[in-house]
């Protein structure tokens, strides 16, 4: 199990200590793990911003598992919400758009990825909100891990927005942190000496170290240093033999710090 793991078992023993009467709120900040009257109360108590983390799931090549994005969404924002301290975490949407199914395109030419219609995601993102809005949570934030469905966070969002003016409540599309990902976490590999070429777009030396970060157990380490495993008939778009735990642990924090702040900027904001 790796540092990273063991540290979001701490976050989540932690993160929530408020007493609501003589009962305390209990020690996790993810919606799926509380009774219906814990989260009653919880939100009673204060925390009244719900974080919802969209995944994916998708090939990631021979040496990473097909639910790499649930897996870091899930453990990612459950240190948001902790870092934020006034914020649950909703289960993970790990239905997404990939891609057309037949004849097949993009990652569906691999088996186990699940794509699922732009209308249909965009429908769960909302019936999502409005169950949270009916709940009682006044600031609903949605972030994702992949590009390809960010302008759909921002469209549910706006559409929300626009219907819910009047009210308190708020929908926010946070692309911080798919963009922090993106963009800040290959800079600072970079700065530590790794080419564009091994860094890549997907599966190689980026995404592999974020996911080593959270959880070793998503990558195969017996074909970490494979060569034969790489390229794109394969699903590689770099080099991941030379990622590592710590260097993912270093876009984690970024991921974790910038997200935080940009929520924080954006409830501010209404």
């Amino acid at each position: 199990m790796s540092l990273f793991r063991h540290g979001l078992v701490a976050v989540l023993l932690v993160a929530a200590t408020t007493q609501v009467g003589a009962a305390p709120t209990p020690a996790s900040v993810l919606v799926e793990e509380l009774t219906w009257t814990e989260l009653r109360d919880a939100i009673k108590a204060g925390k009244t911003t719900v974080i919802v983390p969209v995944g994916g799931t998708e090939q990631s090549g021979p040496h990473m598992v097909l639910g790499k994005h649930n897996v870091r969404a899930r453990a990612l924002a459950a240190r948001i919400a902790a870092s934020l301290g006034n914020a649950l975490v909703a289960p993970v949407i790990a239905y997404v758009p990939e891609g057309a199914i037949d004849p097949p395109a993009g990652h569906m030419r691999f088996p186990g990825t699940i794509s699922i219609p732009e209308s249909a995601f965009e429908a769960t993102l909302e019936g999502t909100a409005r169950s949270f809005r009916r709940a009682g949570f006044r600031d609903i934030v949605l972030i994702g891990e992949h590009g390809g469905y960010q302008t759909s966070l921002a469209k549910v969002a706006a559409k929300l927005d626009r219907e819910w003016a009047a009210s308190a409540v708020r929908v926010h599309a946070i692309g911080e942190y798919y963009r922090t990902a993106e963009r800040d976490f290959a800079q600072a590999l970079r700065q530590q000496g790794f080419s564009d070429a091994e860094i890549g777009t997907h599966a190689g030396a980026a995404d592999t170290s974020l996911s080593l970060a959270v959880d070793e157990q998503l990558v195969r380490s017996s074909l970490l240093h494979d060569g034969s495993v790489l390229g794109p008939a394969n699903g590689v778009r770099g080099d991941p033999r030379r990622a590592s735990a710590a260097a993912g642990k270093v876009g984690i924090d970024l991921i974790v710090a910038r997200t935080r702040d940009a929520i924080q900027r954006e409830v501010a904001r209404r």
